[in-house]
């Protein structure tokens, strides 16, 4: 799995912090890690964007973008209206490939979900997965509505024969409601793939030190860590109604 593909089933569901723990872990397993940014929107040059934010809680990783744009809106929008050339799926999937010539794993991280388009001709990060012929995981929040996305999300992965290697929730709250703790095991039967972790709610606001430390406990042996998804559903787990 040279290069993977991490979108999110909407903005804000956790994918930037996700990333950050995938790369930790595979820092701490001994490979060299490449996070790329396929289009960085709502900073401005000298800012720091999601890529820099990986490095700063993953640790030692290459940090790439293939575009910038000022506004926070879906990469398409937000070049148009800076009057900058928008990003091509073929531009990131040609990034990724080079980092990937150099590196272990290479993590192509998009802007918001799946089909969040980044040209006028509808251009898409399943584009990118698709040239790049890589699996895609999915990063989903934990509480009510995230069935519905994140069953979306997989099914519009099929239909492009595309790999879904798993799903992470991106934020575990400390005090999860019903839904949450039931979404538990109704997430992989929608996604139609493995739970692969769950990241504590505020893990990107750890110290980097605690964040590296802490990343394998929240990710599954396939994405380098020692999470387990069976132990973590049945504590999780409401008793039914009588």
């Amino acid at each position: 799995m040279p290069v993977l593909v991490i979108t999110g089933t909407g903005t804000e569901v956790g994918k930037t912090v996700t990333t950050a723990a995938v790369a930790a872990a595979a820092l701490a397993a001994g490979r060299s890690v490449a996070v790329l940014k396929a289009a960085q929107t709502g900073v401005g040059p000298e800012e720091r964007g999601d890529a820099a934010e990986v490095a700063r809680l993953a640790g030692a990783v290459t940090t790439a973008e293939v575009a910038r744009y000022p506004e926070p809106l879906a990469p398409a929008t937000a070049a148009r209206r800076a009057g900058l050339p928008a990003v091509r799926p073929q531009q990131v999937a040609r990034a990724a490939a080079e980092l990937a010539a150099e590196h272990d794993l290479v993590l192509v991280e998009g802007a918001g979900g799946l089909l969040v388009r980044f040209d006028e001709a509808g251009g898409t990060l399943a584009d990118v997965a698709q040239q790049l012929r890589a699996p895609v995981l999915v990063v989903a929040s934990a509480g009510l509505g995230t069935l519905n996305t994140t069953e979306l999300t997989a099914r519009e992965l099929r239909s492009r024969e595309l790999d879904l290697l798993g799903v992470v929730i991106g934020s575990w709250p400390a005090e999860p409601d019903l839904a949450c703790r039931c979404n538990v095991a109704d997430l992989p039967q929608v996604a139609g793939a493995p739970l692969l972790g769950a990241l504590p709610d505020g893990a990107g606001s750890l110290p980097p030190a605690s964040f590296r430390a802490g990343a394998p406990q929240w990710l599954a042996p396939r994405l380098n860590g020692t999470w387990e998804a069976e132990a973590f559903t049945a504590r999780q787990m409401p008793e039914p109604v009588a």
